[in-house]
């Protein structure tokens, strides 16, 4: 009985590339049956010779993954030295895109790796954001890499949104004085929390237009100057308790709100590490 062939994975990342094209190249044959042996991680040129000398002794292939000239060579060499046969899976595709963008190719490995990585951490967060916006669940403080709070229209919803695409999984906590603060929010170090606050004025003119667009009256409690001093006032309180930084975010942007915000969270980060 003939020896089962061996597809070598040869990859300066995990392999997936080069094992799902292998194993699609393996099914175009009878019963498809190969065996692979993945060698993921190659980053030294000296590491070949060895793996290189331990497939000749198989029926084998390689196909192989590598971003960095001198790894390609070295693996190049000791196929055509040892008579195995060796597959290129990038390169071509490397050298096409280079002619069609008229750029170099980066030459890092792991970058799809990275790129997976960073946009499920970035659904995530965003996904956190959402679950826990508007203090629905305080389960989430004690999860989240960071609480914002604030009185209502003090846009903490769409600051969260924006950390969110930063891979910050944000919860935020409206202050409102008749109803208590989650108790959560005392325990949390102060870096991890961050107060929102707001010109009486200001606050003033965004609820009135927000009454209207649900077509409600705008001289509701809700927008009355009395009541905005009032909620203001024990949102400073509530926020000297937690000991946390407070941002004014009277006429800033929300990107302007967050650059500051992300300042003083990694700052912080950097601290207690």
């Amino acid at each position: 009985m003939q020896e089962r062939p061996i597809i070598y994975i040869i990859s300066d990342s995990i392999g997936e590339t080069a094992e799902l094209v292998a194993r699609a190249a393996a099914s175009q044959f009878e019963g498809g049956v190969v065996d692979v042996r993945r060698v993921p991680y190659v980053n030294d040129p000296e590491e070949i010779p060895e793996i290189v000398e331990e497939a000749a002794a198989f029926n084998s292939v390689i196909a192989y993954t590598l971003v960095l000239p001198q790894l390609r060579e070295a693996l190049i060499r000791e196929a055509a030295r040892h008579g195995v046969p060796a597959v290129d899976i990038i390169t071509p595709m490397l050298d096409a895109l280079e002619k069609a963008t008229g750029r170099p190719p980066k030459l890092e490995p792991g970058l799809v790796r990275k790129m997976d990585e960073e946009y499920f951490r970035r659904v995530e967060a965003i996904e956190f954001a959402v679950k826990y916006d508007d203090g629905k669940d305080p389960r989430g403080i004690l999860r989240a890499d960071l609480v914002v709070l604030g009185v209502s229209r003090t846009s903490k919803t769409p600051l969260c949104m924006y950390l969110a695409h930063k891979r910050i999984k944000a919860a935020n906590v409206p202050l409102v004085p008749e109803v208590s603060p989650p108790e959560e929010i005392f325990s949390l170090p102060p870096h991890k929390v961050v107060g929102l606050t707001i010109k009486p004025s200001q606050l003033n003119e965004i609820r009135r237009e927000r009454l209207k667009t649900l077509g409600l009256t705008s001289n509701a409690d809700y927008a009355s100057m009395e009541r905005i001093l009032r909620e203001l006032e024990y949102a400073q309180e509530i926020m000297r308790k937690v000991g946390c930084p407070v941002i004014d975010v009277t006429n800033k942007a929300v990107e302007e709100t967050a650059s500051k915000v992300l300042e003083l969270y990694y700052r912080g980060e950097r601290y207690v590490r």
